[in-house]
Protein backbone atom coordinates (compact mmCIF):
# COMPACT_ATOMS: atom_id res chain seq x y z
CA UNK A 1 0.00 0.00 0.00
CA UNK A 2 1.07 3.80 -0.87
CA UNK A 3 1.86 5.38 2.67
CA UNK A 4 2.17 9.50 1.81
CA UNK A 5 4.49 11.04 3.60
CA UNK A 6 2.83 14.68 4.46
CA UNK A 7 4.83 17.69 5.76
CA UNK A 8 4.36 18.58 9.07
CA UNK A 9 4.28 22.43 9.84
CA UNK A 10 7.66 21.52 12.15
CA UNK A 11 9.24 19.80 9.46
CA UNK A 12 8.40 22.75 7.25
CA UNK A 13 10.23 25.36 9.84
CA UNK A 14 13.20 23.44 10.60
CA UNK A 15 13.80 23.20 7.12
CA UNK A 16 13.40 26.62 6.15
CA UNK A 17 15.48 27.40 9.31
CA UNK A 18 18.57 24.94 8.43
CA UNK A 19 18.27 26.86 4.99
CA UNK A 20 18.58 30.00 6.51
CA UNK A 21 21.39 29.44 8.72
CA UNK A 22 23.29 27.65 5.49
CA UNK A 23 22.73 31.19 3.63
CA UNK A 24 24.04 32.67 6.43
CA UNK A 25 26.90 30.74 6.88
CA UNK A 26 28.21 30.53 3.81
CA UNK A 27 27.18 34.17 2.97
CA UNK A 28 29.55 35.28 5.99
CA UNK A 29 32.42 32.92 4.52
CA UNK A 30 32.59 34.47 1.26
CA UNK A 31 32.55 38.06 2.99
CA UNK A 32 35.85 36.56 4.85
CA UNK A 33 37.09 35.30 1.98
CA UNK A 34 37.04 38.57 -0.13
CA UNK A 35 38.31 40.42 2.78
CA UNK A 36 41.17 38.43 3.29
CA UNK A 37 41.42 38.72 -1.00
CA UNK A 38 41.60 42.19 -0.03
CA UNK A 39 44.22 41.88 3.03
CA UNK A 40 46.59 39.57 0.82
CA UNK A 41 46.69 42.19 -2.47
CA UNK A 42 47.54 45.03 -0.25
CA UNK A 43 50.46 42.63 1.17
CA UNK A 44 51.37 42.75 -2.69
CA UNK A 45 51.39 46.21 -3.17
CA UNK A 46 53.36 46.75 0.07
CA UNK A 47 55.99 44.75 -0.90
CA UNK A 48 56.69 46.32 -3.97
CA UNK A 49 56.52 50.22 -2.57
CA UNK A 50 58.73 48.88 -0.05
CA UNK A 51 61.36 47.44 -2.87
CA UNK A 52 60.40 51.66 -4.47
CA UNK A 53 61.50 52.88 -1.12
CA UNK A 54 64.54 50.74 -0.92
CA UNK A 55 65.98 51.95 -4.48
CA UNK A 56 65.08 55.84 -3.66
CA UNK A 57 68.14 56.56 -2.01
CA UNK A 58 70.68 54.69 -4.18
CA UNK A 59 68.93 56.60 -6.85
CA UNK A 60 69.72 60.03 -5.11
CA UNK A 61 72.88 59.00 -4.53
CA UNK A 62 74.11 57.87 -7.67
CA UNK A 63 72.74 61.32 -9.08
CA UNK A 64 74.41 63.07 -5.83
CA UNK A 65 77.45 62.32 -7.16
CA UNK A 66 77.13 63.95 -10.44
CA UNK A 67 74.46 66.54 -9.33
CA UNK A 68 75.84 68.20 -6.01
CA UNK A 69 74.13 71.63 -6.68
CA UNK A 70 70.77 70.16 -6.88
CA UNK A 71 70.28 69.87 -3.24
CA UNK A 72 66.39 70.99 -3.36
CA UNK A 73 65.69 68.43 -5.30
CA UNK A 74 67.06 65.05 -3.20
CA UNK A 75 65.28 66.71 -0.28
CA UNK A 76 61.94 66.47 -2.08
CA UNK A 77 62.90 62.90 -2.82
CA UNK A 78 64.13 62.38 0.65
CA UNK A 79 60.77 63.99 2.39
CA UNK A 80 58.62 62.61 -0.21
CA UNK A 81 59.78 58.76 0.57
CA UNK A 82 59.36 59.30 3.84
CA UNK A 83 56.09 60.80 3.80
CA UNK A 84 55.05 57.45 1.95
CA UNK A 85 57.32 55.25 4.15
CA UNK A 86 54.95 56.65 6.95
CA UNK A 87 51.51 56.47 5.55
CA UNK A 88 49.13 54.70 7.49
CA UNK A 89 45.61 54.28 5.38
CA UNK A 90 45.00 53.35 1.78
CA UNK A 91 44.22 56.97 0.98
CA UNK A 92 47.47 58.54 2.71
CA UNK A 93 49.07 56.11 0.40
CA UNK A 94 47.52 57.40 -3.09
CA UNK A 95 48.50 60.92 -1.64
CA UNK A 96 52.04 60.19 -0.34
CA UNK A 97 53.08 57.81 -3.68
CA UNK A 98 51.43 60.76 -5.90
CA UNK A 99 53.85 63.03 -4.13
CA UNK A 100 56.85 60.71 -4.23
CA UNK A 101 55.89 60.52 -8.02
CA UNK A 102 56.38 63.91 -9.18
CA UNK A 103 59.53 64.47 -6.51
CA UNK A 104 61.20 61.35 -9.15
CA UNK A 105 59.98 63.28 -11.70
CA UNK A 106 62.34 65.77 -10.31
CA UNK A 107 64.81 64.35 -9.83
CA UNK A 108 65.07 62.56 -13.15
CA UNK A 109 64.61 65.77 -15.40
CA UNK A 110 67.78 67.13 -13.09
CA UNK A 111 69.59 63.91 -14.34
CA UNK A 112 69.27 64.68 -17.67
CA UNK A 113 71.38 67.95 -17.21
CA UNK A 114 74.30 65.66 -16.94
CA UNK A 115 75.38 63.33 -19.92
CA UNK A 116 77.61 61.25 -17.93
CA UNK A 117 75.07 60.30 -15.29
CA UNK A 118 73.16 59.09 -18.16
CA UNK A 119 75.76 56.84 -19.43
CA UNK A 120 77.03 55.67 -16.04
CA UNK A 121 75.99 51.98 -15.27
CA UNK A 122 74.71 51.79 -12.03
CA UNK A 123 72.18 55.09 -12.52
CA UNK A 124 71.22 53.02 -15.58
CA UNK A 125 70.62 49.42 -13.59
CA UNK A 126 68.72 52.02 -11.26
CA UNK A 127 66.31 53.32 -13.79
CA UNK A 128 65.66 49.70 -15.07
CA UNK A 129 65.12 48.57 -11.14
CA UNK A 130 63.11 51.43 -10.63
CA UNK A 131 61.00 51.12 -14.01
CA UNK A 132 60.41 47.62 -13.19
CA UNK A 133 59.36 47.85 -9.72
CA UNK A 134 56.91 51.00 -10.98
CA UNK A 135 54.87 47.70 -13.17
CA UNK A 136 54.48 45.89 -10.34
CA UNK A 137 53.42 48.68 -8.69
CA UNK A 138 50.84 49.24 -11.29
CA UNK A 139 50.20 45.62 -11.60
CA UNK A 140 49.22 45.09 -7.60
CA UNK A 141 46.99 48.28 -7.92
CA UNK A 142 45.13 47.03 -10.88
CA UNK A 143 45.02 43.47 -8.42
CA UNK A 144 44.07 45.24 -5.21
CA UNK A 145 41.17 47.50 -6.44
CA UNK A 146 39.81 44.11 -8.27
CA UNK A 147 39.71 43.14 -4.90
CA UNK A 148 37.95 45.71 -3.43
CA UNK A 149 35.43 45.67 -5.91
CA UNK A 150 34.35 42.40 -5.56
CA UNK A 151 34.62 42.81 -1.61
CA UNK A 152 32.22 46.23 -2.02
CA UNK A 153 29.67 45.42 -4.23
CA UNK A 154 29.01 42.04 -2.10
CA UNK A 155 28.47 44.81 1.14
CA UNK A 156 26.63 46.48 -0.49
CA UNK A 157 24.32 44.36 -2.13
CA UNK A 158 21.36 42.74 -0.88
CA UNK A 159 20.94 40.17 0.86
CA UNK A 160 24.43 39.88 1.45
CA UNK A 161 24.58 43.59 2.63
CA UNK A 162 22.23 41.99 6.41
CA UNK A 163 25.33 39.65 7.02
CA UNK A 164 27.82 42.27 6.64
CA UNK A 165 25.99 44.80 8.62
CA UNK A 166 25.51 41.65 11.56
CA UNK A 167 28.71 40.70 11.76
CA UNK A 168 30.83 44.23 10.99
CA UNK A 169 32.31 43.79 7.48
CA UNK A 170 33.26 47.04 6.26
CA UNK A 171 33.94 48.84 2.87
CA UNK A 172 37.56 48.98 2.04
CA UNK A 173 39.41 52.21 0.07
CA UNK A 174 40.23 51.83 -3.78
CA UNK A 175 44.50 52.07 -4.05
CA UNK A 176 44.05 55.61 -6.32
CA UNK A 177 46.65 57.71 -7.95
CA UNK A 178 45.96 60.86 -9.25
CA UNK A 179 44.82 61.25 -12.75
CA UNK A 180 48.15 63.30 -13.47
CA UNK A 181 49.80 60.44 -12.32
CA UNK A 182 48.32 57.69 -14.02
CA UNK A 183 48.50 59.08 -17.36
CA UNK A 184 52.43 59.86 -16.86
CA UNK A 185 54.36 57.37 -15.31
CA UNK A 186 57.76 57.81 -13.80
CA UNK A 187 59.96 58.41 -16.87
CA UNK A 188 63.47 56.24 -16.66
CA UNK A 189 64.92 56.09 -19.78
CA UNK A 190 67.06 58.33 -21.69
Amino acid sequence: MYTAYIMTPTLIIVIVLAVVVLWVILSYNGLVSLRNRVKEAWSDIDVQLKRRYDLIPNLVETVKGYATHEKDVFENVTKARAAAMGAQTVAEHGAAENMLTGALKSLFAVSEAYPALRASENFAKLQDELSDTENKIQAARRFYNSNVLALNTKIESFPSNLIAGMFGFTKSDFFELNDQAQREPVQVKF
